[in-house]
């Protein structure tokens, strides 16, 4: 059966136990600066066993870990060195890798991302290409070799609204067609959304019957985790708060006192 896969955007311990407890979760994706969070809130754990928890609790499902360098070589000896250390854990490690960690035009690695994911998955070491903004990016970590492409939908919809002067709030939703201003569709690159980002990577990627999954990332309310199941994401990885509130509805809750007042009346004839 095909489904739309959750992977739970944390590295908080609790939250991840949680959500493999309650059976909806299909992986885990992390990044250096949620790690250094978690584990700053233990005193009783270091980085490594730390890791090594999150691996062991989602054994038999994909773990992201990012690197945190910036060329080629340091990234894929780091890249090697993260997997070969937590790997053997539990076979689930998945090396997270910028698609292009330059930081302007004039910068020199603009391809070094790319390089990365070529020599790593050469090796067989599965690769997450993070911070896609373009279906373009996309194209070129999957014809790389990378196992999963994530484009930034919240971040996308953020820019949009911020170029476009619009006011917002993070967790506001912005719809998968867009917004207009003055008559005109608001857009990043041909991209009207978030939402429309994911869509074109999927179509792309299918089109030319590349197999990289597409991971619907930076996902911040519940409604675009269903515009991202409609497009076809292949997955989906959500903080915790959004996962929790995928369940929430008022007349869920008014359905449940009328089921249970019901229930109470009629049993008390029993």
């Amino acid at each position: 059966m095909i489904s739309l896969k959750i992977y739970i955007d944390s590295a908080d311990l609790d939250e991840i136990k949680k959500a493999y407890e309650w059976g909806i979760a299909d992986g885990v994706t992390t990044n250096p600066s949620l790690l250094k969070k978690a584990v700053g809130k233990r005193a009783d754990i270091n980085m490594k066993k730390y890791i090594i928890d999150i691996l062991k609790t989602a054994e038999g499902t994909p773990v992201s870990l990012e690197v945190t360098t910036e060329t080629s070589k340091e990234m894929i000896a780091e890249g090697k060195k993260l997997y070969e250390l937590f790997n053997p854990v539990a076979g689930n490690v998945v090396i997270k890798i910028p698609v292009n960690p330059a930081y302007t035009d004039a910068d020199k690695t603009h391809f070094d991302g790319i390089k990365t994911i070529k020599a790593l998955s050469t090796e067989g070491i599965p690769v997450n290409t993070t911070l896609i903004f373009t279906p373009e990016q996309a194209l070129l970590a999957a014809k790389a070799g990378a196992r999963y492409v994530s484009p930034f939908a919240g971040r996308v919809d953020d820019l949009i609204r911020k170029n476009s002067g619009m006011s917002f709030g993070k967790d506001d939703y912005y719809p998968h067609d867009g917004k207009t201003k003055d008559g005109v569709v608001q857009d990043d690159t041909g991209v009207v959304s978030g939402i429309d980002l994911v869509s074109q990577c999927v179509d792309i990627l299918r089109y030319y019957g590349l197999e990289t999954e597409v991971l619907a990332a930076s996902l911040r309310n519940p409604r675009q985790v269903r515009d991202a199941a409609l497009v076809g994401a292949d997955i989906a990885t959500l903080p915790f708060p959004v996962i929790a509130d995928m369940l929430k509805h008022k007349k869920t809750y008014e359905g449940m006192e009328a089921f249970k007042k019901d229930i109470v009346d009629e049993y008390a004839r029993l």
